[in-house]
């Protein structure tokens, strides 16, 4: 049974009328919704990752701006511990594991967005720790790709990402057999 959920970057940039808006981002945050209200009514450890831009060129997740906020879908109750992050690994320079090891968390499921940005790089530092790792698919978003002049429509990337997860990293499940794990 899963100890603790980390939602990461559900934030309104990723969202229509954001400055990077990711494939079923909707979707994404209802499945990653049912999952807080699953883990709220079990009182577990909810953990919200929120990203801010350092980077002087960055084009979203800017300071002060309303892109940075948590979507309104998976918004943080008083708490509800809420990390900051600058980097895709939601490891990098936080206080997040320190946070876990407190809690005594050894079981995470995690979601949110991107799935080939820092849901990838935050699980892969989460299994290197010593954590074990569930990620919720259908609770995870991520963007249309290009590279050497092939485009990788969304769907596919995030199929790719979870398979590459799912060999070695993590317990690649959906939300509702999440929450049937927790019961209800």
């Amino acid at each position: 049974m899963p100890d603790a959920l980390v939602i990461i970057d559900v934030q309104k940039d990723y969202f229509p009328g954001g400055r990077m808006e990711v494939v079923n981002s909707e979707e994404a945050a209802e499945m990653a919704k049912s999952l807080l209200y699953a883990f709220r009514r079990k009182n577990k450890i909810i953990v919200h990752i929120r990203h801010i831009s350092t980077k002087e060129d960055a084009a979203f997740f800017l300071p002060g701006t309303t892109g940075v906020e948590i979507h309104e879908s998976v918004f943080p109750l008083n708490g509800e511990k809420i990390i900051t992050k600058h980097f895709p690994n939601s490891f990098r320079d936080t206080g997040l594991e320190d946070f876990l090891h407190e809690k005594g968390i050894k079981k995470i499921v995690f979601c949110g967005m991107m799935s080939h940005m820092c849901i990838d790089a935050t699980v892969r530092a989460a299994f290197d720790k010593g954590f074990a790792c569930i990620v919720a698919d259908d609770a995870c978003a991520t963007r249309n790709l290009s590279y050497g002049g092939i485009d990788v429509p969304g769907r596919y990337v995030h199929a790719a990402y979870m398979a590459a997860l799912g060999a070695a990293y993590a317990n690649v499940i959906s939300s509702s057999e999440i929450i049937q794990q927790i019961g209800t």
